[in-house]
C-alpha cells in the first residue's frame, strides 16, 4: 500500500499544501517546514478524511499550539453541548480539540464534531473501545481495539493517543507511587494486562496501528499512560521507563511514514520541567512534546488552569510543541462551556507567553499594539486585540457602572471624560494621562 503521509511526502522533497498553508500561517519558508516534518521534528495533522481542516503545524520550531479537551461521559453532556465546546475553544483560539467522549453514541457525537470543526481532531480509542464492551476490560479484544482505531481513521480524526508504551514490567513501579496510574487509558490497560495475563495490546499491534495511521494519514500521539498525578510522583522511574519505550515508538512511527508526537507528565514541581522537556528530547529524538499542564501544586483544585499554566509556560519556554489545557473543573468535574473558555485563555496566555519569549516571528506585535492603544486611551482597540475581548470589555463596563452607582455631586471626576482613565486610578492619578500631559509640554 501507498502511503500517502504528510511524512512520506516530505520525505519524496514534495511540499504539500498543508506545509505551504502552516509555512504562511508560522511566517517561515516552506521548505523549512517540510525538511522538519520528513525528519519527525514537526507534525501536521490532516487526515485526508476531514474535508473542511485548517492544516497547522506542531513543532517547537514553531508558535506554541495549545488543544482543548471536549467530550461527554455516561453522566453528562449530548452532542449539542459538545459542539457548543468546541465552537468556544475554536473562537477563544483552540489549535486542536481532543473528543473524549465515554458515554452515550461516541460515533455520532465524534462525526458531528469533525463535520463541524476547521482545526484537527484527536480521540483516544481506548475510551470508545472500553465503551462497546460495556467498560469491562476482560471483555476487551485486540480486534475491538484494532476496528475503534480504523473506524475513527476512516471518520476523519486527525491524530489518537494510542498508550503503547505502557507495558506489564512497568505495573510493579507504577504501584510503589503514592497515587499509581492517574491516566483512564493507562490504567484501563494495565487492568487488562493483569486480567489476561498478557502484554499490552496497543504495544504488540503496534505495527497494524501504524498501517492504518499511514493509510489515512492520522498522526500517532504516543501517550503517556504513566504520567504523574501528584508532585510526589514526577520524573520517577515508572515515568521514565514508559519514556524509553516511546522513544523506541517514535523511531518505528517514522520507519513507517507515520507522524508521530509524545505526550507528556502533567504534575511536576517548577524546578523539574526543564529537566522533564529536555530528557524526552533527547530519548524521543526531537519529536513534538505535547504536554497536559504541567501543574506545578496540587493543593488548589477549582485553580488549577492556573497551576498549570504555570507550568505551561516554563514546559513551552523548554520545548514542548503543544499544551493540552485544564480548566477549573480538573480533578472535580466534567467541564461546561465557560469552563473551557476559562481553560483555553489561560493555555493562549502560556503559549503567548512563552512564543514572546522564544522570539517567534511577530508574536510580540500584539502586545506592542494593545500597550500603544492603552497609552492612547483607544479602549475599542484595546478590546479587539485582547485574548479574550468581551471579557475585557465587560470589566471595563462593570467598573464605569460601580463609578456611576458610588458617585455623589462633588465625587472626584464627576463629570469627567471617562474615557481618559479607567476606575483604580481616576483622573487626578492616572500615570498614562499625565504622562500625555508632559510629553504635549515637552
Amino acid at each position: 500500500m501507498k502511503s500517502i503521509t504528510q511524512m512520506t511526502r516530505a520525505l519524496a522533497g514534495e511540499i504539500t499544501p498543508e506545509m505551504r498553508a502552516v509555512a504562511e500561517n508560522e511566517f517561515l519558508d516552506a521548505e523549512f517546514i517540510r525538511s522538519k516534518v520528513a525528519e519527525g521534528r514537526m507534525v501536521v495533522p490532516a487526515n485526508i478524511n476531514h474535508k473542511n481542516l485548517r492544516p497547522i503545524g506542531i513543532g517547537k520550531d514553531l508558535r506554541t499550539k495549545i488543544n482543548a479537551n471536549i467530550g461527554n461521559s455516561a453522566l453528562t453532556s449530548c452532542a449539542v453541548k459538545e459542539i457548543k465546546k468546541l465552537d468556544t475553544a475554536v473562537e477563544y483560539g483552540s489549535d486542536t480539540v481532543m473528543d473524549l467522549s465515554t458515554g452515550g453514541d461516541i460515533t455520532a457525537i465524534r462525526q458531528q464534531i469533525i463535520e463541524h470543526s476547521t482545526v484537527p481532531i484527536g480521540t483516544v480509542p481506548m475510551y470508545e473501545a472500553i465503551a462497546r464492551v460495556d467498560g469491562e476490560p476482560m471483555d476487551l479484544t485486540e480486534d475491538v481495539i484494532i476496528d475503534v482505531i480504523r473506524e475513527q481513521a476512516e471518520q476523519g480524526v486527525d491524530y489518537i493517543t494510542v498508550h503503547s508504551g505502557l507495558l506489564r514490567r512497568h505495573i510493579p513501579l507504577a504501584m510503589k507511587r503514592k497515587m499509581k496510574i492517574v491516566s483512564r487509558g493507562g490504567s484501563l490497560i494495565a487492568k487488562w494486562m493483569e486480567r489476561h495475563d498478557k502484554e499490552n495490546p496497543f504495544y504488540t499491534e503496534f505495527d497494524r496501528i501504524l498501517e492504518i495511521a499511514a493509510e489515512h494519514d492520522v498522526t500517532l500521539s504516543l501517550g503517556d499512560g504513566l504520567r504523574p498525578g501528584c508532585l510526589a510522583d514526577a520524573s520517577d522511574e515508572a515515568q521514565f521507563a514508559e519514556l524509553e519505550v516511546l522513544g523506541e515508538l517514535v523511531k518505528r512511527a517514522r520507519a513507517a511514514g507515520v507522524q508521530a508526537m509524545v505526550e507528556g507528565p502533567g504534575h511536576v514541581p517548577f524546578d523539574q520541567i526543564a529537566m522533564n522537556m529536555k530528557k524526552q528530547d533527547e530519548i524521543c529524538d526531537g519529536a513534538p512534546f505535547y504536554v497536559l499542564g504541567p501543574l506545578v501544586i496540587d493543593c488548589a483544585p477549582g485553580y488549577d488552569h492556573i497551576t498549570s499554566a504555570i507550568g505551561a509556560t516554563q514546559a513551552a519556554v523548554n520545548g514542548a510543541a503543544m499544551l493540552c489545557y485544564v480548566t477549573p473543573k480538573e480533578h472535580l468535574g466534567l467541564p461546561n462551556d465557560e469552563d473551557v473558555r476559562n481553560g483555553v485563555i489561560a493555555y493562549k496566555i502560556a503559549a503567548h507567553a512563552a512564543d514572546v519569549a522564544l522570539h517567534r516571528p511577530h508574536a510580540r506585535e500584539r502586545d506592542d499594539a494593545l500597550s500603544d492603544a492603552r497609552m492612547d486611551f483607544n479602549w475599542d482597540m484595546q478590546f479587539s486585540i485582547a485574548l479574550d475581548p468581551a471579557r475585557a470589555r465587560q470589566l471595563r463596563e462593570e467598573a464605569i457602572q460601580e463609578q456611576a452607582d458610588a458617585a455623589s455631586d462633588d465625587a472626584i471626576g464627576q463629570g469627567d471624560d471617562k474615557e481618559h482613565y479607567c476606575t483604580m486610578c481616576g483622573p487626578n492619578f492616572c500615570s498614562m494621562r499625565i504622562s500625555n500631559e508632559i510629553k504635549d509640554n515637552v
